[in-house]
């Protein structure tokens, strides 16, 4: 009986954690450039795997729990804006930007110029060039080449830090559409275009994004009503039975 409580505690615990995750999902089916998160389980046993040699045993303590998120690369849409500093990416690479100190990456390529006639994002973080440096725009009439190649007026002013990521590495999405990858997993762009004048849509499909979340709030209740259920069971047995003994 308190195997099945713990049981759908555990589940009710990682259902409402992927309800959060879902949640955040749906929120940013807006967000330029943002890349769904998709929650991943793992099983945990509970106690020494020579006592539960029975299969409704080995059911009953094999708890489900949320291990993390994945985040889904695939591409979004690009949308013309015909604003030169809107700039998307056609490939699976990311722009590079400085956020505290720590070189982060993200899609959203809704740029702007600051006072300082540095290159940021609409939060205000720096956007790097190949040197890793902030990049200084010029003045005039800006063209961005698909290499990354910033110009104006025929003059080179610098050019974007574009990075692909290794196969096999896993981005860990750290907010405001940014991702974090081990440095030795990001490596100059050899397969991927900037657009400019265009910004990446998110990939999130709305549809399957509002329908998992509404599954996953059902396993939810479920697993609530489950609880209940044990407990008060549970409560019976102490009430009735163990005065008995």
């Amino acid at each position: 009986m308190d195997s099945g409580f713990y049981a759908a505690c555990a589940g009710l615990r990682a259902q409402t954690q992927a309800l959060e995750v879902i949640a955040s999902t749906v929120a940013n089916i807006s967000t330029t450039g943002y890349r769904a998160q998709q929650p991943m389980f793992r099983s945990l046993l509970a106690g020494a795997a020579p006592q539960l040699t029975d299969s409704l045993n080995h059911a009953i303590n094999d708890f489900g729990v949320l291990e993390g998120t994945r985040t889904d690369l695939t591409a979004g849409n690009l949308e013309q804006t015909g604003n030169p500093l809107d700039l998307a990416i056609e490939g699976s690479a990311f722009f590079a930007v400085q956020v505290e100190g720590q070189t982060l990456y993200t899609r959203n390529g809704n740029f702007q110029i600051s006072p300082k006639g540095q290159l940021t994002t609409k939060a205000g973080d720096l956007v790097l060039g190949e040197d890793g440096q902030p990049i200084v725009m010029p003045s005039g009439d800006i063209s961005i080449s698909p290499d990354g190649t910033i110009s104006a007026s025929g003059a080179v002013a610098g050019k974007l830090q574009v990075a692909e990521f290794v196969p096999g590495s896993a981005p860990l999405a750290t907010g405001n559409s940014y991702y974090s990858v081990p440095a030795a997993s990001a490596r100059p762009a050899t397969n991927s275009n900037v657009r400019q004048g265009m910004l990446e849509s998110s990939n999130v499909n709305s549809v399957k994004a509002v329908v998992d979340m509404i599954a996953v709030q059902r396993h939810a209740e479920m697993l609530e009503r489950a609880m209940t259920v044990f407990s008060s069971s549970l409560d019976h047995i102490a009430a009735n039975d163990l005065p008995k003994v």
